[in-house]
């Protein structure tokens, strides 16, 4: 009888390791709001770039960072979490048991996140706005006391249905993907479990968040940076977004994909290298 020792995830190591994976990224993701606020108007990141610079400073390239690590120890940690637990008591083998639990996961994530999210592009978007119409949270706390103080409590959970949905597709898109490309590279035999293959599946998983999460994104956005009562709902932010035309719903791909990819495949070397050495372990007999 021959025994296997296997490591499995802790119910953190998603979070932590999308936090991490914020550091690098938030620029690139900063960018993506400033572009997807703009109305009526093209701008290249590379022009969008040098304006904040020049007027702001590097520092402002970072603005809103405490909410985007809050945002991801809330969403990120939820819906791995939830992934995690699943693959431990079902049958994960049929990749529509994975979009299935990976939508499920993706949705509880996504509303658990909304408030940090909602601070999070406001921080960001108030870097390109004119000194006396900023809003000037201090950090994340501060963001989360005065929405609720200043708009009430609805206005934390403000777009939390389309935040839900495009988290859904983010999740379908990184961790069905991703344990999906993971399996059937392993069963090729040309393959083993190491960090090549997890940058191989995790390239993947990225182009495929992108691309069935960027229309959401662009209303997500939209929604929470928002002042009361600009959109009576989502078909509102929908039906205005289109009068700009159909590749209103893709601005911002760019920095979306320059962003979604990179912090794709950070997160899971991550949340593999954390499995790999700190994971729990559970020993298998034949």
């Amino acid at each position: 009888m021959s025994t296997e020792i296997k490591r499995h995830p802790r119910w953190f190591f998603g979070g932590f390791a999308a936090a991490g994976a914020v550091f690098i990224t938030h620029p690139l993701d900063l960018l993506k709001v400033h572009i997807q606020t703009n109305v009526g108007r093209q701008v290249s990141i590379a022009n969008m770039t040098v304006d904040i610079v020049e007027k702001q400073g590097l520092r402002a390239l970072y603005s809103g960072i405490s909410a985007s690590i809050c945002r991801q120890l809330t969403y990120s940690t939820t819906r791995f979490a939830m992934y995690d637990y699943a693959k431990t008591h079902l049958d994960m083998s049929n990749f529509s048991t994975k979009v299935l639990i990976g939508a499920v996961s993706g949705a509880a994530g996504g509303w658990a996140g909304v408030p940090s999210d909602v601070v999070n592009v406001r921080m960001q978007n108030d870097v390109k706005l004119p000194p006396e119409k900023r809003r000037n949270y201090k950090h994340a706390i501060d963001g989360f006391v005065r929405v609720y103080r200043e708009e009430g409590l609805r206005q934390l959970f403000r777009g939390s249905t389309t935040a839900s949905v495009r988290a859904v597709m983010i999740t379908v898109g990184q961790l069905s993907v991703y344990d999906q490309i993971k399996m059937i590279l392993l069963r090729t035999g040309l393959f083993t479990d190491n960090m090549m293959t997890y940058f191989s599946c995790s390239f993947i998983a990225g182009i495929a968040a992108t691309l069935l999460s960027q229309p959401l994104d662009v209303i997500k956005t939209r929604q929470m940076n928002a002042k009361p009562g600009e959109f009576k709902g989502i078909l509102d932010c929908v039906i205005f977004t289109s009068k700009e035309g159909p590749l209103a719903f893709f601005k911002g791909v760019v920095p979306s994909s320059v962003r979604i990819i990179p912090n794709t495949i950070i997160t899971f070397l991550l949340y593999e290298f954390f499995t790999n050495h700190f994971g729990y372990i559970t020993v298998v007999k034949d």
